[in-house]
């Protein structure tokens, strides 16, 4: 049957792991289901790509909440791929380490040694680090949709006051040794964080994470997409790739009819989600469709910052595996990093080696990664590149990313000055690598800027106005892999009984 004569139950624009996750669970509950992909490899960032057979990351570096029984853990078995997939557990003893102006702190797993491997660095500050470990795991009992125990309430958020706390000012309510607060929010760059903005509820969540379980994917993150697609097709849906949606038609009442190819087919459907970014899922869908004050917000939204990224290939057995990440801070607040001049790139560095297969002692290679502005690279707006649409952004180009490209190396000279004999080759991604990939226009990190000084303003409700399409993915509920999942299940509430689907992966 050709593909215009078909109706779908579900037709899932984007195959990032929300929009995977709601065609599983919808899949799974016996509806027929399409995933549209614009690109040639599904799953959005959790995409791999290889360089000189080196497997890279594009998003996924580190998984938290994974130790039995914890949120994610429970999410993955019940998608049967918690056991499936080929994890690392990262350092005990340091998950994260925290280098700020030369000087190092550990982040530890579990609350107990995160509390005592702090105290050993500030051993006046026990009664606040205590008092820290507190509050997180406070705002995490309290959050529905992030503990399985109240992920059923109708209320989103819960206590909406909560939202409009601020991240750095309860950290510096905790306490006034301002080299604890730097470290205590010393991977703020996970979530793009911003002294004035940032919500104390995504600063909690997210540490809560990485605290209850910090593992890396062996291999790549795209074992979780492959590993979805194979039960999505298993359950009987299906998953295209190259295809772009570029437009919909509509019946007379308003519910879209079919979306629109850019080759020009149609795909037909009862029920529409997007897991697309808002903003280019109104431009899909068209203004008109939804109410003028809609459009005007979410067009007006900030999306945090981009990235430009090194990805490093090493010589054999030259460069030792780290197990942990490296948060390398130039500053003396951790807060400012994202604000940075030409003179003063980068303020700070993420730094991973990711896990491979291939030896536990030395790492296959290294990545680097720095805030960048997307007006850095908009001089080249006007150009487009991926695997299934080659495109030519010139020499100017190509010589930009080779001094962003040393900068970052000299970064890694600080701790390895030899770092430079271990190369085989350098490769980069700027914000318009994510943007002709992922599809944001900016090219952000993370979505939508969430804010606590207007937190309801960037609430991005699953349903629409228009009565057959809902929303997903990480500007729904949370970024990251856990933000994701619970923005699929919150977006599948509205299609199947959410009590029933809830118990399935209690029981899982």
């Amino acid at each position: 049957m050709a593909l215009e004569d078909k109706e779908y139950d579900f037709v899932i624009i984007g195959s990032g792991l929300g929009g995977l996750e709601c065609a599983y669970i919808l899949a799974e509950e016996g509806h027929s289901v399409v995933v549209l992909e614009k690109n040639h490899q599904i799953g959005g960032n959790l995409q791999v790509f290889s360089r000189d057979k080196s497997i890279f990351d594009t998003g996924v570096h580190y998984i938290g909440s994974l130790n039995e029984g914890e949120n994610l853990d429970q999410f993955f078995k019940y998608f049967g791929m918690r056991d499936s997939l080929k994890w690392k557990r990262m350092d005990e003893d340091c998950f994260d380490l925290i280098r700020i102006n030369g000087k190092e702190f550990k982040h530890a797993q579990g609350y107990e040694r995160f509390i005592e491997t702090l105290v050993a660095d500030f051993p006046e500050e026990r009664v606040g680090i205590e008092k820290y470990c507190d509050k997180i795991k406070s705002l995490c009992d309290d959050f529905p949709l992030y503990n399985l125990k109240s992920i059923t309430k109708d209320n989103l958020f819960g206590d909406i006051n909560m939202l409009s706390l601020n991240a750095y000012d309860v950290i510096a309510s905790i306490t006034s040794n301002t080299l604890l607060q730097n470290v205590l929010a010393g991977s703020n760059a996970l979530y793009a964080g911003e002294k004035e903005t940032t919500p104390w509820f995504i600063h909690a969540l997210i540490m809560n994470s990485y605290l209850t379980g910090a593992y890396r994917l062996k291999d790549g993150g795209s074992q979780i997409s492959i590993h979805l697609s194979k039960a999505i097709r298993a359950f009987g849906g299906e998953i295209l790739k190259r295809k772009i949606v570029t437009s919909a038609n509509f019946h007379e009442d308003g519910k879209i009819k079919e979306v629109v190819l850019s080759n020009g087919e149609t795909v037909k459907g009862k029920n529409f989600i997007s897991n697309v970014h808002p903003v280019v899922t109104i431009d899909i869908f068209g203004e008109k469709r939804f109410l003028k004050p809609y459009v005007r917000r979410v067009k007006a939204l900030r999306n945090t910052k981009s990235s430009f990224i090194i990805h490093i290939v090493l010589k054999e057995n030259t460069f030792k595996y780290m197990n942990y990440n490296t948060y390398q801070i130039n500053d003396d607040d951790v807060w400012g990093g994202i604000d940075y001049t030409q003179e003063n790139w980068p303020k700070g560095v993420f730094i991973c080696t990711p896990a491979t297969s291939k030896s536990d002692e030395y790492a296959d290679c290294v990545t680097v990664m720095a805030y960048m502005d997307y007006e850095e690279v908009e001089q080249w707006g006007g150009t487009f590149n991926t695997v299934a649409e080659k495109g030519v952004r010139g020499g100017e180009y190509e010589a930009f990313k080779r001094a962003k490209e040393d900068k970052l190396i000299q970064e890694l000279e600080k701790t390895d000055p030899n770092i430079r004999e271990k190369i085989v080759s350098v490769h980069s991604t700027t914000p318009l690598t994510f943007r002709d990939y992922i599809g944001d226009k900016t090219g952000s990190l993370y979505g939508i800027v969430k804010d606590s000084n207007e937190p309801m303003r960037s609430v991005i409700n699953p349903k629409t106005r228009i009565k057959n399409l809902s929303l997903t993915g990480q500007n729904i509920i949370l970024h990251g892999v856990l933000g994701a999942t619970i923005g699929a299940f919150v977006t599948c509430f509205n299609y199947v009984d959410k009590h029933k689907l809830i118990d399935k992966v209690r029981n899982s």
